[in-house]
């Protein structure tokens, strides 16, 4: 069997799976022959199972790779970046877990709230694909009253002039004169803030309360904790199945409030 039908997820990927350096790396370090595989050099493109014995600069990786969920909240003033010399504080800075993870949907530095972190890049792939349609749920603060109309403009979609398209049909609830609650199935960048001003407002507090069936509930800005057990397990098949939550996947539903 040749390297490139190998069952199994590409050697680079699971390399930075394990927290060792990002793909890119990973690619140099094959090309420079630092990587071993069953004793064997590896090459570049090659696939491995995770079962294998393979060592990075002679360090031998775990045998098989441990999948890893983690709910964090980002506080404001932090971006989702690695290195940005112009950043104030980076996501690097910010959150720390004993293996290399990366943030499936991010959220921009203003804004607040649930970020998933994984170092399962199929799982990050099926969250990311837009044609899944998958649910993010977010508390919205304006900062002037938002009006009804505005708010139906939302539910039917708003066009965007900068982006040139309608963002998609979405629930939307008010809560207050100043707030609402929000729930968009795609991922345009800093689609909640443009959709505001092309209504004639501006967001004054954001805050992402839900990914799929994982909410922030009372956790507080830097703090995280691993998603284990049946959240996990429906998180998955929420994901990998591109159905919202809710329907004959078997989670559970929301109120008929957000309906």
């Amino acid at each position: 069997m040749s390297e490139q039908t190998r069952p199994g997820m590409r050697l680079n990927h699971y390399i930075a799976s394990c927290g060792i350096c990002s793909r890119r790396e990973a690619d140099r370090l094959i090309e420079a022959g630092r990587v071993n595989v069953d004793g064997a050099v590896a090459v570049p493109g090659m696939r491995v199972a995770g079962t294998e014995e393979i060592t990075v600069n002679g360090r031998t990786l775990a045998g098989t790779l441990q999948k890893v969920v983690v709910a964090y909240y980002k506080p404001v003033g932090v971006t989702c970046t690695a290195r940005d010399p112009h950043a104030d504080r980076t996501l690097d800075e910010a959150f720390s877990y004993p293996v290399r993870l990366t943030y499936a949907g991010r959220l921009d530095r203003d804004s607040e709230g649930l970020l998933l972190m994984t170092n399962d890049g199929a799982l990050i792939d099926a969250m990311m694909r837009g044609s899944n349609g998958h649910e993010k749920e977010y508390i919205v603060r304006t900062k002037s009253r938002i009006q009804d109309a505005d708010l139906e403009r939302f539910r039917k979609g708003v066009f965007l002039k900068d982006l040139e398209v309608k963002t998609r049909p979405c629930q939307v609830e008010r809560l207050g004169d100043y707030t609402f609650r929000i729930i968009l199935t795609q991922g345009l960048n800093r689609q909640i803030r443009r959709m505001c001003r092309a209504v004639g407002n501006e967001v004054k507090k954001l805050k992402r309360v839900r990914v799929l069936n994982i909410e922030l509930g009372a956790m507080k800005p830097g703090e995280q904790r691993q998603i284990r057990g049946e959240e996990l397990d429906e998180l998955y098949r929420i994901a990998q199945a591109g159905q919202p939550r809710g329907d004959k996947s078997g989670s559970r539903t929301r109120s008929s409030k957000h309906k």
